[in-house]
């Protein structure tokens, strides 16, 4: 039975969150071509995430798909199905895509998702209709499918059962632990085909479809980047999964400092950290020239590069490393500090002359997360822009650092030469109210029992739930007792505040 793709159909064609080199065009069902293609996206050879093949869609002259596609006829489609179906079978170790018929301009296509493997190195023979076949192991290079041989085939059969860390299964948690709310929320957001059926297809069937459950019928497992991005709680699995954002108004050496720490599912988290910098402590500043009509606008820290700088951080940390990301302010510069280093491939001097290309990457699965989220473009384009980003606003060079023993990477954003200092920030009034709380005065509609806002909120340990949402929404003033007298009546709802409703207008009707 075809299923649904976990990605957005037009994205793809239009390579917006995938790159070219991770999708191959086939006009009509060539078996030999497309099973080598499979391979060599199942082998990952550079941990890019595996690729899609789309059958039906032709090509123009530069290889851009054409549209409206040549599609495929209705009567071929149950064909190549079951063809397809055999001919898999041929790849050792066996590894099945996931096939979805889709439909673009009136024309059908059948599209095959081959995410990266759990047990490469896999080959398949060169032709799998010959009579007498013989086995090749294949990878891609750029957009092109190649035998590999030599020294590569040495390295390809170096990497077995080397599935980087975000693609294994987790063998402490249960496919319960993943969110069924959050994964269709993030389905709906990037836009997905997969977001209208996603409510009705019980959590496995959806956990598998989006590649982030595995394992077999009778004992299925999450992988850790399904509880990286679609649990509430992921430092209860990967110590050390936070943000930290600390602000010293007397310098790193100074007595006093002031520190948030932002936790939860990775994409929401990323996101938490960079609007509350964003809130507190970037700021425009207008420089007037008697020379000229128009003013100069700079920033004291761009935009643009403090997020490319967090959201890389994001996606080449470690998660078997305990410590959190530091986001360091003062006013002279800005620092991101990650762990791990970068790769030992990449030459320190290319690192901080902004040609800084890895060989292979860390995190496959979380850079295809946060691409189609629209967080990161991935690809090594992170120093390039931050570096491009620096210059346009004329803002001194970005400092890359790291050790020999790359135990740690580091991003320094110096102040803009014309803002002295920064201007004098005071974090916001109520740090109380944590990503957790602000959820909870979201989602409280009018009076609701515990067990009512418990569900909304998709939680399901109702014992996290009291003590990371419910009581420090009480605390905060946020939310209060219809029955404060009787706080473990039967009859005991909860309501926003005075307080509570304030600050959902204010962050709901586009103030700061």
């Amino acid at each position: 039975m075809p299923n649904k793709l976990p990605i957005n159909l037009e994205d793809l064609l239009h390579q917006r969150t995938v790159e070219g080199e991770r999708i191959e065009y086939k006009a009509g069902w060539n078996p030999d071509a497309i099973l080598r293609t499979v391979c060599a996206f199942a082998n990952d050879f550079a941990n890019l995430g595996g690729g899609y093949v789309v059958i039906g869609q032709d090509c123009d002259a530069n290889g851009l798909p054409a549209f409206p596609p040549v599609g495929l006829p209705d009567n071929q489609l149950d064909r190549i199905q079951q063809e397809l179906l055999a001919h898999c079978q041929l790849i050792q170790p066996p590894y099945f895509p996931v096939l979805s018929v889709e439909v673009v301009g009136g024309r059908k296509l059948i599209v095959l998702w081959a995410p990266g493997g759990q047990t490469r190195p896999y080959k398949v023979p060169a032709s799998v209709t010959a009579k007498h076949k013989t086995w090749h192991y294949y990878i891609r290079r750029y957009a092109s499918t190649v035998e590999a041989k030599g020294d590569v085939e040495q390295e390809l059969l170096s990497l077995t059962a080397k599935v980087p860390f975000d693609d294994r299964f987790q063998q402490s948690a249960r496919a319960s632990d993943l969110s069924q709310p959050l994964m269709q929320a993030f389905l709906h957001e990037i836009g997905s085909d997969l977001a209208d059926d996603a409510p009705s297809l019980p959590l496995e069937a959806l956990g598998r479809q989006m590649n982030v459950i595995g394992g077999p019928a009778e004992a299925p497992m999450p992988k850790n980047v399904g509880l990286l991005f679609f649990n509430e709680t992921p430092e209860h699995f990967f110590q050390g999964t936070q943000i930290d954002v600390l602000w010293f108004p007397e310098g790193a050496g100074g007595d006093r400092f002031d520190e948030k720490s932002f936790k939860g599912p990775l994409g929401r988290m990323t996101r938490e950290a960079l609007d509350y910098i964003r809130r507190n402590y970037l700021a425009e500043t207008v420089i007037k020239h008697p020379q000229r009509a128009e003013a100069e606008r700079v920033w004291n820290f761009p935009y643009a590069a403090v997020e490319e700088a967090l959201v890389n951080a994001v996606y080449h940390r470690s998660y078997e490393e305990r410590e959190p990301i530091e986001v360091r302010i003062d006013r002279n510069e800005l620092v991101v500090l990650s762990f791990p280093g970068p790769d030992r491939s990449i030459a320190l001097a290319d690192l901080q002359a902004g040609r800084a290309v890895s060989r292979r990457y860390r995190n496959r699965r979380i850079g295809e997360f946060l691409k189609e989220l629209d967080l990161t473009e991935g690809r090594a384009t992170g120093i390039p822009k931050i570096l491009k980003v620096m210059a346009a606003n004329g803002s001194p060079h970005p400092v890359f650092e790291s050790d020999e023993e790359r135990t740690s990477f580091v991003v320094r954003l110096p102040v803009h030469p014309k803002v002295q200092v920064t201007p004098e920030v005071t974090p916001e009034v109520t740090p109380e109210v944590t990503p957790e709380v602000g959820r909870v005065i979201v989602a409280l509609l009018g009076e609701w029992p515990r067990q009512q806002l418990q569900q909304a909120l998709g939680l399901k340990d109702g014992e996290h739930f009291r003590k990371a949402y419910l009581l420090p929404s009480l605390q905060a003033g946020m939310v209060e007792m219809t029955l404060p007298d009787k706080p473990r009546s039967s009859k005991q709802r909860y309501r926003l505040t005075t307080r509570g409703q304030q600050w959902l207008q204010r962050h709901t009707g586009g103030e700061e």
